[in-house]
């Protein structure tokens, strides 16, 4: 069955609500509207898993905190709500809530959001989502796109850098020593 984000009406939705529509999903929630987020293509996935697996095995390794895969909701803003599902993040083990992990939505943002372009996005509506998660205090934000081999990283009051497939994202201060080559995810 076909899950659906489309609402009979204008209302605006909290988070609770979406947490309590799994019908609803994959979808994420902009300032009380939801929004439906199609599944990802082949290429997709292998770049965000590829991503993935090399961050949690970093993390892991130097016991940092928590790695997280695409579909886990953060709390980006409240009242109206938004819950943004990034592909990869990483959240610090000093910035877990206090009674760990919850089943819910995060209510925090990650230290670290990555955005894999589908197909359909454009590097516009990414600069625009980064730009939202640096407003709301995600610390580090890399944009990757697989069509290109090209990568941006966003940082509060740095100008975005981009990069090609010969050079290596940096967990600069946010996964301090973490290098990842381009060239190994695409």
């Amino acid at each position: 069955m076909e899950s659906t984000c489309l609402l009979t009406d204008e209302a605006l939705v909290t988070a609770k609500e979406l947490f309590e529509h799994p019908e609803w999903n994959p979808c994420e929630l902009v300032r009380g509207k939801v929004i439906r987020m199609s599944p990802a293509g082949g290429k997709h996935g292998l770049v965000a898993g590829r991503m993935f697996a090399s961050i949690h095995l970093f993390v892991k390794m130097q016991r940092l905190g928590e790695v997280f895969a695409a579909e886990t909701g953060f709390y980006i803003e409240h009242d109206p709500d938004t819950i943004r599902a990034p592909d990869v993040s990483f959240l610090s083990r000093e910035r877990i809530p206090v009674g760990g992990i919850p089943d819910e939505f995060i209510p925090i943002v990650p230290d670290l959001a990555v955005e894999v372009l589908s197909p359909s996005d454009t590097w516009k509506e990414v600069d625009k989502k980064a730009a939202e998660y640096l407003r709301a205090g995600v610390r580090l934000v890399w944009g990757v796109e697989s069509r290109t081999r090209r990568a941006r990283v966003y940082r509060t009051g740095r100008a975005t850098l981009e990069l090609n497939e010969s050079q290596s994202l940096s967990g600069e201060d946010v996964l301090s020593g973490f290098e990842l080559k381009l060239s190994d995810v695409f």
